[in-house]
C-alpha cells in the first residue's frame, strides 16, 4: 500500500514503470491478450441444454415485445423470421410493395446487434456489385473491396428483378457462406442471413427464380394486408414524430450458441418420420403420393424439405419452451417449407387449386 500510494514518491516512480512493465507484457504475448479480448465478446455459458433452451424461450418473447414497439401486427412473419434465423436458414418473403418488409428487416436486425445491408435488385445489377471486386490501391497493388453481402442480415429486395447470373451470385453466397473472387476465398460473417423479396403481382421484366434455386431458401414467407384495426395504429404511429428507441437483446455469439443449440435438440423417431413421411407424399408417382397430388402436382419436394421440417419443428418447440418437438410442431413450419417446393400443373391452375390447399391436405 505504501509503494502503489501515487501521493508517494516512490509510488509515483512504480506507477508508470509498472504501466511499461504490462504493455511489455502484451507485446510479448498478443495472443493471450486476444484470447481474453474474445472471450469478453463469447455467449454466456449454460449449465446445461435444459436452461438454454428456457433462455432461447424467454430471449425470444423478448424480441417479440421489442419488435412490436416498431412493427404493428405481422405476428406469424416475425416468429416465421425468427424461426429461419435460428435455424441458419434463408427465408423468402412474398408479399405487394408498401407492407414494411425492409422496415422489418432493419428493426430484426437493430434488436439482434447484427449489421443490416439492403440490396435493391434490377435488371443491370451485376455479381461483383454484391460480392465485391478488386480494386487497385495508391501502393499499385490490388485489393478486395467488399461488396454490400459481407454483412450479418442481407435484404435482398425483388430478387426476380435481377438476371440469374447475378442471382446465383447471391445463392452461391448463401450456401457456401462464403465469396469467391480471383481464385482467393473470402468469408461471410456469422451469423449471415438473408431475406429476399418477390412481388407476386408484377411479372413482367422478371427472371422468376428456378426451383432448384427456391430450394436454397428454407422458408417462404407470405406477406399479406393488415387488418383495419392495424392499419389504423400504423397510420397514427407513422404520421407522427416518433422517437423510438430499441433495446439490443441478443449478440452475434448469442445467436450462433442458439443455432447450435437447436441442432442439439433430440427427436423422436415418430416425429423424424412424419416429417420425412410429409415429404414424401408431395412427389407424385410415388407410392407415398395421394390422389390430390398425383392429379395437381408435377414436381414434388426433395430432401431438403424433410431437413427443413425436423430444424424449423426444432426451433419452433424451442421458442415455446418445449425441449423436444412433436407432431404439431412439424405442422406448425409445413406450409412454410413446402410452399416453394411443389409445382402445380396446369390441371391445377385451371381449377384454382393452390399450393395451400395442397399441403392442407397432407397435413
Amino acid at each position: 500500500m505504501f509503494i502503489f500510494n501515487p501521493g508517494n514518491p516512490i509510488g509515483r516512480f512504480f506507477l508508470p514503470s509498472l504501466t511499461i512493465f504490462m504493455l511489455f507484457l502484451a507485446f510479448l504475448f498478443p495472443t493471450g491478450i486476444r484470447k481474453f479480448q474474445f472471450k469478453t465478446h463469447m455467449s454466456p455459458e449454460y449449465t446445461s441444454d435444459v436452461q438454454a433452451i428456457d433462455a432461447l424461450a424467454a430471449k425470444y418473447q423478448a424480441l417479440r415485445k421489442e419488435i412490436a414497439k416498431v412493427i404493428v401486427g405481422q405476428d406469424d412473419v416475425v416468429k416465421a423470421v425468427l424461426i429461419s434465423l435460428f435455424s441458419n436458414g434463408h427465408s423468402l418473403l412474398v408479399g405487394v410493395p408498401g407492407l414494411a418488409k425492409t422496415l422489418l428487416v432493419s428493426t430484426i436486425s437493430e434488436v439482434l446487434d447484427l449489421e443490416f445491408k439492403r440490396i435493391q435488385f434490377t435488371p443491370d445489377l451485376m455479381p461483383s456489385d454484391i460480392t465485391g471486386t478488386e480494386i487497385l490501391d495508391e501502393d499499385r497493388h490490388f485489393k478486395f473491396n467488399r461488396g454490400p453481402i459481407f454483412a450479418n442480415i442481407i435484404l435482398a429486395d425483388e430478387i426476380n428483378r435481377t438476371p440469374p447470373k447475378t442471382q446465383a451470385a447471391l445463392l452461391e453466397a448463401m450456401q457456401e457462406r462464403s465469396v469467391t473472387v480471383n481464385g482467393e476465398r473470402h468469408l461471410l460473417p456469422a451469423p449471415f442471413f438473408v431475406l429476399a423479396t418477390q412481388n407476386p403481382i408484377e411479372q413482367e421484366g422478371t427472371y422468376p427464380l428456378p426451383e432448384a434455386q427456391l430450394d436454397r431458401f428454407m422458408f417462404n414467407i407470405p406477406l399479406d394486408y393488415p387488418s383495419y384495426e392495424e392499419e389504423i395504429q400504423v397510420v397514427k404511429t407513422t404520421t407522427n414524430i416518433q422517437d423510438t428507441k430499441l433495446t439490443h437483446i441478443l449478440s452475434a455469439g448469442e445467436i450462433l450458441h442458439f443455432q447450435q443449440l437447436v441442432r442439439k435438440i433430440p427427436v423422436a423417431d415418430n416425429v423424424l418420420e412424419y416429417a420425412v413421411s410429409l415429404a414424401s407424399k408431395t412427389r407424385p408417382g410415388t407410392s407415398r403420393a395421394t390422389d390430390q397430388v398425383n392429379q395437381y402436382i408435377s414436381w414434388g419436394a426433395g430432401p431438403r424439405a424433410s431437413q427443413y421440417l425436423v430444424l424449423g419443428a426444432k426451433c419452433h418447440a424451442a421458442i415455446v419452451g418445449k425441449y423436444s418437438p412433436d407432431i404439431s410442431d412439424v405442422k406448425a413450419v409445413a406450409k412454410y417449407v413446402l410452399r416453394h417446393r411443389i409445382v402445380r400443373n396446369y390441371k391445377a391452375e385451371a381449377e384454382g387449386i393452390n399450393e395451400e390447399k395442397v399441403i392442407e391436405g397432407l397435413l
